[in-house]
């Protein structure tokens, strides 16, 4: 039997860690959103809701349909991650086969345009499961928000021997600590490793979860397109929440 592939919990605070600036608030054009945008964070998943799902996009180019599997249909993530990687080993396929794909993958219709209308209003932080060596190309054309993720290790011939995941529950953690410190949150994200992520937070949202998703956590909205979701997370934060 195949060891496993090494995972590491990371839970050290470090300056780089997350790819874009921390929050910055920028003043509004409007003094009665100026008071909401100092206590407001909208928190988004990355796949599925921002940009396309890269391992279904990665999948399909190579020709290995065990790699569609993504956390909208497993729900325990290092099961998932575990299996990702000994599918790679068996193919002979590392990173920089992952990233030439990745290098041709766009955000979805209307995500940018979303993301900057968020960004006037709200702080935006993402919370993924991803990868920083994966994210990079897709950040850049997102213009840079602050991404928290996971890093992955790999060996000097370019293939995946394990990852490094931020902190267990990274999502749920995150949300929390924006709570304590007395912000609204309002979230959203599409697949099983949301659901603790939206629970946490004032407000949570489905975004174009698959069907499996949306019966299990009925009490979540669900929306399928950028401008129904922004109308909701808009009305969300006028409902307020627990920051002050």
């Amino acid at each position: 039997m195949k060891a496993a592939a090494h995972v590491v919990v990371e839970a050290r605070a470090s300056s780089t860690s997350a790819i874009g600036s921390a929050a910055i608030l920028r003043p509004m054009r409007h003094g009665r959103e100026t008071e909401g945008h100092l206590v407001h964070i909208l928190c988004l998943d990355l796949e599925g809701v921002l940009v396309p799902e890269i391992w279904i996009e990665f999948a399909d180019r190579v020709g290995i349909p065990e790699l569609r599997r993504t956390t909208r249909d497993e729900p325990d993530y290092d099961r998932l991650m575990q299996g990702r990687l000994e599918r790679l080993r068996q193919a002979g396929l590392g990173l920089p086969d992952i990233e030439r794909v990745i290098a041709t993958i766009a955000p979805l219709p209307g995500a940018g345009d979303f993301l900057a209308w968020a960004r006037e209003r709200y702080q935006v932080v993402i919370l993924s499961d991803t990868f920083y060596e994966f994210a990079r190309p897709l950040m850049r054309q997102l213009d840079w928000p602050t991404l928290f993720c996971h890093r992955l290790e790999v060996g000097a011939d370019g293939l995946l021997t394990g990852y490094q995941l931020r902190i267990r529950d990274h999502k749920r953690l995150a949300v929390a600590a924006f709570r304590a410190l007395k912000f609204r949150t309002v979230a959203a994200g599409d697949s099983y490793n949301d659901t603790a992520m939206l629970g946490e937070a004032d407000h949570g949202i489905l975004f174009s979860p698959p069907d499996n998703v949306a019966r299990e956590f009925p009490q979540y909205p669900v929306v399928r397109d950028y401008a129904t979701l922004r109308d909701r997370v808009a009305d969300m934060f006028a409902q307020g929440g627990q920051g002050t």
